[in-house]
């Protein structure tokens, strides 16, 4: 995932402070509840101000500040759909017709954009009849939701253990539950938009090449720029390592079709162009790079603010489809923006394939749900997105952060398991991370150590704890403790396990290397959550087992390791002193639009949409010829920092059903048509 972090000899991955949608729950009930009524009753908003870590008010909100809220119905005969998606569609239908079936009355709509125009407001609702945006000022929706809001302040927020925070700013925002109609409130599913602050962060991952030895005399061009032996793959070698070049060469490229990115920084106009022409040898095909700005967009390209994110998602995903168009949709980073460019990708239903690479820990989630910011049904409007694009035929997929099985270590700052979402979803697929095959002498300040990693692994820098202390001259402990990066997976808190899932033998069971015990148990503020703060360190653990719950993740895995990664270019980097191209960059942040772009391959190669994965590919999995080859080795030679292989299954928690070989997984999908 996206968050461009610099940590001492390499850069660890947080996750950012996704803060999202909220069940609305109406507080008061009322004998009244037609659309003539006038009754109004509170509802729960996706964010209040009050919850920003060390925000102060200093004044109201003036009445004029343009601003947009975001109303989420619920879906119509959910479960019918949510059975249909997780058993695999067979028919996709269109978006007229998914607004008929599952989208909210159109009288709930026209009711919600009469009582708003009573205010001033104008709105307008997505072709789904799931997502209304409305556009005002912030009096006039003060005097429609009954609420008043102020400007605040709030901190920078540092992230654990020197991983990049949230930065400081200035927002608007209320600490009121904004108030709707009675006959309106229970039909919704969200209330998103009062307040701007920006909670999420880019999580791809860098090693600082600055403290590494290069050598401009190499004949190896990736050690002469990096000091790395290996780091500048560029997406041929994805297409070559996974297989994909084999639909190449029977002239399948994308061509035809359309992926979308979802992101919420804005794209370095021209960047993808220049990558795919002058550094990844890919020629102009006459393709098209559009971008959609949602809510108004996220404003200039920025460095800080993740433009290297949407780069790298636009160049990977365009360069592994080459003959693809790419719509891009950047929105403002807000709770209404992340969700509304879902919305925007499933309504438009251009694009076969969608990717993105944010998201938060499920304990960050637990946390807020705890201090009555959230409630369990955080997810809603971004499953009612994802159930949208399945039952088109669009593929999804999201990242599953960088922390190894500890993502809330970058958002709360705790060290207990925990999982990403919304990677956690059912209905997307979860995009996790492997290490390739490499080996290299690392130089430091303190020394030098050699790096032998002798196959694919399960991504996990525990391989790197070792060699960073004897290079840097830290302590062991000290380089565990500032390097828990690796491929984000494990159980989820928040999410049931899918049927497909609950098909593979031994899901649920686990094998786990425990060299971190979390210690220093605290209850977090404002809730009866205790989590432990802080780790002891075992640095030679035996192999241990247990049983969990929930929806598992990731699904399937890629090199996303920086060591055996990337080269990324990224104009605005020079905003940040950096040189535009750069290489050692990874994350899962790169598997997800990689993903998105083999996808388009292969539904160019079979002549129509492939739809959500999950179903088929677990089902694949458990053939006699699966496509993929697990990770299933126990032990700390492949494991996220916990979850490692489960010997004789298909399945672990580190690197889900293991890579894939991508024609092989052609040829299954297409035996399902």
């Amino acid at each position: 995932m996206a968050r461009t972090v610099r940590l001492r000899l390499w850069a660890g991955l947080a996750a950012g402070a996704v803060i999202a949608a909220v069940p609305v729950a109406a507080t008061a009930a009322s004998a009244s509840t037609g659309p003539g009524s006038n009754t109004l009753v509170r509802v729960t908003p996706g964010i209040s101000a009050s919850s920003v870590p060390g925000a102060v008010p200093f004044g109201t909100t003036p009445a004029s500040t343009p601003e947009t809220v975001s109303f989420v119905f619920k879906e119509q005969n959910l479960r019918q759909l949510e059975a249909s998606v997780t058993g695999g569609v067979k028919n996709y239908v269109s978006v007229g017709q998914f607004a008929r079936e599952y989208g909210a009355n159109p009288a709930l709509i026209s009711g919600l954009k009469s009582y708003l125009g009573k205010f001033g407001i104008t709105a307008s609702a997505y072709a789904d009849n799931v997502d209304v945006v409305a556009n005002g000022t912030a009096g006039e929706f003060d005097q429609a939701l009954a609420v008043t809001q102020h400007q605040y302040k709030a901190p920078a927020v540092r992230g654990r253990d020197g991983l990049a925070g949230i930065r400081a700013q200035t927002f608007h925002g209320t600490s009121q539950d904004p108030e709707v109609p009675a006959y309106i409130a229970d039909s919704l599913v969200a209330v998103l938009g009062l307040t701007d602050y920006s909670p999420f962060a880019s999580q791809a991952v860098h090693a600082d090449t600055s403290v590494l030895k290069k050598d401009s005399d190499s004949t190896n061009s990736c050690l002469a720029l990096t000091g790395l032996p290996d780091g500048c793959n560029l997406p041929s070698n994805f297409a070559s390592n996974y297989g994909l070049d084999k639909l190449y060469d029977k002239g399948a490229d994308g061509s035809g079709q359309t992926l979308a990115i979802v992101t919420l920084a804005a794209l370095d106009q021209g960047a993808p162009e220049y990558y795919w022409n002058n550094i990844a040898d890919i020629p102009a095909t006459g393709r098209t790079v559009t971008v959609n700005n949602v809510d108004g967009g996220p404003g200039a390209p920025s460095d800080v603010d993740g433009t290297g994110e949407t780069d790298l998602d636009v160049e990977q995903s365009g360069g592994v489809a080459p003959g693809a168009n790419v719509i891009v949709y950047q929105a403002p980073n807000t709770d209404f923006g992340f969700a509304d460019a879902f919305f925007d990708a499933a309504s438009q239903n251009t694009a076969s394939t969608v990717s993105s690479s944010w998201g938060e820990s499920d304990t960050y989630l637990q946390a807020s749900v705890a201090q009555g910011v959230e409630s369990p049904g955080y997810q809603a409007a971004f499953d009612e997105a994802y159930l949208e694009m399945a039952a088109q035929g669009q593929s999804g997929f999201v990242s599953s952060a960088d922390e190894g099985a500890y993502t809330a270590t970058g958002d709360l700052g705790t060290t207990n398991l925990s999982a990403d979402t919304p990677a956690d979803s059912p209905y997307i697929t979860a995009a996790g991370g492997t290490t390739l095959a490499w080996s290299g002498s690392l130089t430091g300040t303190a020394g030098t150590a050699t790096v032998d990693v002798a196959s694919q692994r399960t991504w996990g820098w525990d391989y790197l704890w070792q060699p960073v202390a004897t290079i840097t001259g830290e302590s062991l402990t000290a380089s565990a403790e500032s390097q828990v990066v690796g491929s984000g997976g494990g159980f989820s808190t928040i999410e049931q396990r899918p049927a497909y899932q609950n098909e593979v033998p031994g899901m649920g069971e686990y094998h786990a290397v425990q060299y971190l015990t979390p210690t220093d148990y605290t209850t977090v503020t404002g809730t009866n959550l205790v989590e432990p703060t802080e780790w002891s360190l075992n640095p030679t653990p035996g192999v241990t087992s247990g049983y969990s719950g929930g929806r598992a993740e990731p699904d399937l895995s890629t090199d996303a390791d920086p060591y055996s990664g990337y080269l990324l270019y990224e104009p605005s980097a020079v905003q940040s002193g950096n040189a535009p191209l750069e290489g050692g960059w990874g994350g899962t942040s790169f598997v997800a639009p990689q993903l998105n772009g083999s996808t388009a391959v292969i539904d160019s190669y079979l002549g129509h949409r492939v739809g959500l994965w999950n179903p088929s590919i677990y089902a694949f999995a458990t053939s006699h010829n699966s496509p993929f080859t697990p990770l299933n080795t126990a032990g700390t030679s492949n494991d996220n920092i916990y979850y490692t292989g489960n010997p004789g299954t298909v399945y672990n928690e580190g690197s889900g059903l293991g890579f894939p070989n991508l024609s092989k997984l052609a040829a299954d999908f297409a035996s399902e048509s």
